[in-house]
């Protein structure tokens, strides 16, 4: 597989997986310095007290000085403009990547703002929490996860191996995806799932608000994900708007029928709809 050290580190957002992944970085002895940057201060002092970094700055340009890998863990509606912030402090040689859940036309961006020298290869590990924050952080969040790596006609081949390398020493599984099938693929089996959870929460509440407090295991295993940050799925539910649109039609098409079976009492076309997804459902692992 080969060895990989980055000198120094700059998160980009410290939270989960920012946090999980200077974890990570540490645990594996795989870099030198780890530096933090984020909004809030309290949040990079903690950071800092739980020696999850070794330092920290409020100002982007300063944190990715001289670094060897910048990470992207900001949510990915901020990804350009950080990109302006930084990109004047980036040093030639320098890997950029991200843990970003939208690729698309945005992986193309971020490629065309590196400045000479620099490399920005996307990538998106299939891990995380409905917890958020860095008391969630786990130094192993990574390990066994796929990672899914959005390389371009334009991407480095010294740089895909270097970010290929780096997710596989965290105990990840590598797979490459082009990045506008990336989007396609997460809005059918993420993003879709994210929104009818919050949707399922919410039309709970207007039937009758109270209800929600008789929930058992079933409603709480199908709405988990309705608890994961607002600001990140704002994000990516407008940056993949497209195809998520498309699939709602789709997910809309489902229920009706269901509706229909329901309201003819076609209690054999039902179960068949049912037996169905439960085959489906039990090849995923």
């Amino acid at each position: 597989m080969g060895k990989i050290h980055f000198n120094k580190v700059t998160i980009l957002g410290v939270g989960l997986l920012g946090a999980s992944l200077a974890l990570a970085l540490r645990k594996k002895k795989l870099c030198g310095e780890i530096v933090g940057y984020g909004r809030k201060e309290n949040n990079l002092k903690k950071a800092k007290r739980l020696k999850i970094i070794d330092s920290y700055n409020l100002d982007a340009k300063k944190a990715c000085s001289d670094s060897d890998l910048i990470v992207f863990c900001v949510p990915v509606g901020k990804f350009l403009v950080t990109v302006g912030k930084i990109k004047d402090s980036l040093k030639k040689g320098a890997l950029v990547t991200d843990v970003g859940s939208v690729k698309g036309r945005l992986v193309r961006e971020m490629e065309s703002l590196m400045p000479g020298g620099v490399n920005f290869v996307g990538s998106h590990p299939i891990a995380g929490s409905n917890k958020n924050g860095i008391g969630a952080a786990n130094a192993e969040l990574f390990s066994g996860a796929q990672c899914i790596v959005t390389p371009t006609k334009k991407t480095d081949a010294k740089a895909l191996k270097k970010i290929t390398v780096l997710w596989k020493s965290l105990g990840a599984r590598i797979v490459n995806l082009n990045a506008d099938e990336h989007d396609r693929v997460y809005a059918a089996v993420s993003h879709l799932p994210h929104i009818i959870a919050y949707a399922l929460v919410n039309a709970v509440a207007d039937i009758n608000n109270s209800y929600i407090k008789f929930a058992g295991q079933g409603f709480k295993d199908s709405t988990r994900i309705a608890s994961s940050s607002p600001e990140i799925w704002r994000d990516i539910s407008l940056m993949n708007r497209n195809n998520i649109l498309k699939f709602i039609k789709v997910f809309n098409k489902n229920l009706d029928r269901l509706g229909r079976h329901i309201k003819k009492s076609n209690s054999i076309a039902l179960e068949k709809e049912f037996k169905k997804a439960r085959t489906l459902r039990e090849d995923v692992r």
